[in-house]
C-alpha cells in the first residue's frame, strides 16, 4: 500500500530511491534543483539544455546521483510556464513521476512546494496515486516491473516552511483519498466480466459500504420485479447473471436535500439481440464505468467525511442476447410508470439509467448527477480525451464543467436541444430508445431527461474517457476512472457552500436559466478545456 508522509529536510539530504525535482519551461530551476546541482557537482540546467529537454509539462530527465547527495536517482520533471505552473502541473508531472519511480519503493519530492501548499500538496499525491497504479491481479509475474507486489511504496512531500508542512498533512491525504477513489473504480473497471457481474459489484458496494460507514441496499430481482424496474429487469433478462439495484445512502449534513447519484452500471454488453461485432465487445467489460465511477465518490466522500448528504442509486445489468432477452418493437414499463419502446437493444445503458433516475426523483434530491458510458456519437464529436455533458439546468452544468477541469477530467457541453425530441417519440410508447444516427447523444439525453421530472439534473457522456484502448502519455491501457474525481470534487463544493433544505430547490431554480432549448433556440455555451491526453482509437457504444 501506498503511504505518504512530509519531511523538512532538504532535497541533498533527503533519503529515498527517488528524488523528483520540478523545472519550469525554458528550462529554469524549481524548487531544489539549484542546491542539488552544487551537491553533485553540475550545473543541471545546462545537462538540461544539452539534452534538449525544455521543461514542458510532464518532460522527464533522469541523472544518477553518484552517492553526491542521499537519494539515489534524480528526476527532474517539467511544469511548463513558471507562471502557469498550479495544481494541474503538479499533478500530470506526478503521474509522470510515479511512472518514472516505479521499480523503486520511496520517492521524495518538492513538487507540493509549487504554488499553494493545500492544491499543490493534494495533486501530487493524486498524481503519484494514479501514476502509481498497476493492474496485475490476474498475472502470475508483473511483465512491466518484475514480481508482483513491486512498486512504489512511500512518497515524501518536502515541505519548505513548518507552516507548508501542517498544510501538506491534510492536502496529502485529501489527494490520497481521491487517487484511492479512482483507483478503486479502475480495479472495478478492469475486472473481466466473468468475474464483475451484477452481484459482484453489489458484493463490492455492500463490502465498500461496510468499511466505510454508508447504509447500503441491494435490490434483488425479485424486488426489482415488485418495485416496478422495467428497463433495469428488462436489460439484465439474457442473462443467467441477475440484475440489482445498488442504493446507498451518505448522511454528512443532517437533514439537508440529497444529491442523487447513479452511473451505467451494465458489466457486460453484447449488444443483446442488436448484436455487436466482435471488435466492439473487446472493451465491453468496462460498459459499467459509471457505475464504478459513482460507487468510488461515494467511498471517497465518506473517507472525507464531507457535509453533504448523497443517495446513490445505481443500476445494473449484463446485456447478452439468450433466449428470454427483449427483442426489437418489445415495451417496457419504467420506474416511474413511463413506457419505452426498445427499437435497438444495444441502446441498453439508458434503459436501466431510465429507472434510476425515476427512483432518484422520488426522493427530492436538490440536484441529480449521473454519468454512463453512452453513446458513441458523443466520441465522435469530442474524441477521447473530453467527456459530454447536458442537462436541465445550466448553473448545476458550468459546476461540473468546472470541477472537471480542475481534477484533470476535462469536458464539454452539448445542447439539449428541444426540437429534437421529435427523435424519440414513438407510435406505441411513450418514447423509444433510439432515434436517428446524427445526433445520437443529444437524443440520448433527452430520453434520460423524460425520467427527472422537474430536479435540475446533469448527464455525463463518458463514453471516450473511461477507458483508454491502447497505451498513451497518461494514461496506461484500461481503466481511468473517469469521471470519479469530477463528482466527488462537485460534491465537495456543494458541502462549502450548502444551501438549507427549505430553500434549496427553490434558490437554485430562481438563480438558474433553464438548460434545456425552446424551439429553434440552443442552449448555453460550450466550455473550452485543455485534454489530458487519453488516446484510443474510437468506437461504437450504446
Amino acid at each position: 500500500m501506498l503511504t505518504f508522509d512530509v519531511a523538512s529536510t532538504s532535497p541533498a539530504h533527503t533519503v529515498a530511491d527517488v528524488l523528483v525535482l520540478p523545472i519550469f519551461q525554458g528550462p529554469e530551476p524549481g524548487p531544489g534543483v539549484a542546491e542539488v546541482g552544487e551537491a553533485l557537482g553540475a550545473d543541471l540546467i545546462s545537462v538540461l539544455k544539452d539534452h534538449r529537454v525544455m521543461g514542458k509539462v510532464g518532460e522527464t530527465f533522469a541523472v544518477p546521483s553518484l552517492g553526491r547527495v542521499k537519494a539515489t536517482s534524480v528526476v527532474l520533471v517539467g511544469l511548463g510556464p513558471k507562471g502557469e505552473a498550479g495544481a494541474e502541473a503538479v499533478r500530470k508531472a506526478s503521474v509522470k513521476a510515479a511512472r518514472a519511480a516505479a521499480k523503486f519503493r520511496t520517492l521524495a519530492s518538492t513538487l507540493p512546494q509549487v504554488g499553494d501548499p493545500a492544491e499543490s500538496g493534494a495533486a501530487f499525491a493524486e498524481g503519484i496515486t494514479i501514476g502509481g497504479y498497476r493492474f496485475d491481479r490476474y498475472k502470475v509475474k508483473s511483465t512491466e516491473n518484475g514480481s508482483k507486489g513491486t512498486g512504489l511504496r512511500k512518497a515524501v512531500a518536502l515541505a519548505g516552511s513548518a507552516t507548508a508542512a501542517r498544510t501538506l498533512k491534510n492536502a496529502l491525504r485529501r489527494g490520497r483519498i481521491y487517487g484511492e477513489a479512482s483507483n478503486w473504480a479502475r480495479d472495478l473497471v478492469n475486472t473481466p466480466a466473468k468475474d464483475a457481474t451484477p452481484s459482484y459489484l453489489a458484493a463490492e458496494a455492500r463490502r465498500m459500504a461496510g468499511k466505510y460507514g454508508l447504509k447500503c441496499r441491494i435490490w434483488t430481482k425479485a424486488e426489482l420485479e415488485k418495485g416496478g424496474f422495467g428497463g433495469i429487469l428488462g436489460v439484465g433478462a439474457g442473462s443467467a447473471n441477475e440484475p440489482r439495484l445498488i442504493e446507498l445512502l451518505y448522511q454528512g449534513a443532517g437533514d439537508d436535500q440529497p444529491i442523487g447519484l447513479t452511473g451505467k452500471g451494465v458489466t457486460f454488453d453484447s449488444g443483446g439481440l442488436s448484436l455487436k461485432d466482435a471488435a466492439a465487445m473487446e472493451w465491453m467489460k468496462a460498459d459499467m464505468g459509471g457505475a464504478a465511477a459513482a460507487l468510488a465518490t461515494m467511498r471517497a466522500l465518506a473517507q472525507l467525511g464531507t457535509k453533504v448528504n448523497v443517495i446513490a442509486a445505481i443500476p445494473s445489468s449484463e446485456n447478452l442476447p439468450g433466449g428470454s432477452a427483449i427483442r426489437p418493437g418489445d415495451v417496457l414499463v419504467h420506474r416511474s410508470g413511463k413506457t419505452s419502446e426498445v427499437l435497438n437493444t444495444d441502446a441498453e445503458g439508458r434503459l436501466i439509467l431510465a429507472d434510476a433516475l425515476a427512483y432518484l426523483a422520488e426522493k427530492k434530491p436538490r440536484v441529480i448527477i449521473e454519468s454512463a458510458t453512452l453513446t458513441g456519437a458523443a466520441m465522435v464529436a469530442l474524441g477521447t480525451d473530453i467527456w459530454a455533458v447536458m442537462g436541465n439546468d445550466q448553473g448545476l452544468i458550468d459546476e461540473l464543467l468546472d470541477a472537471g477541469r480542475r481534477s484533470g477530467e476535462p469536458g464539454w457541453q452539448l445542447p439539449l436541444w428541444a426540437d429534437y425530441k421529435r427523435n424519440i417519440e414513438s407510435t406505441v410508447a411513450d418514447v423509444k430508445n433510439t432515434g436517428p444516427r446524427y445526433g445520437g447523444a443529444i437524443n440520448a439525453g433527452l430520453f434520460l431527461k423524460e425520467f427527472v421530472g422537474d430536479v435540475p439534473w446533469a448527464h455525463l457522456d463518458v463514453a471516450g474517457t473511461a477507458f483508454a484502448e491502447t497505451a498513451s502519455e497518461w494514461w496506461p491501457k484500461g481503466a481511468t476512472g473517469s469521471p470519479a474525481r469530477t463528482f466527488i470534487r462537485y460534491i465537495e463544493s456543494q458541502a462549502k457552500a450548502r444551501i438549507p433544505a427549505k430553500a434549496a430547490g427553490s434558490r437554485r431554480r430562481a438563480s438558474r436559466p433553464t438548460g434545456v432549448a425552446s424551439p429553434g433556440q440552443p442552449v448555453g455555451s460550450k466550455r473550452a478545456t485543455r485534454a489530458s491526453g487519453r488516446g484510443r482509437a474510437s468506437r461504437p457504444t450504446a
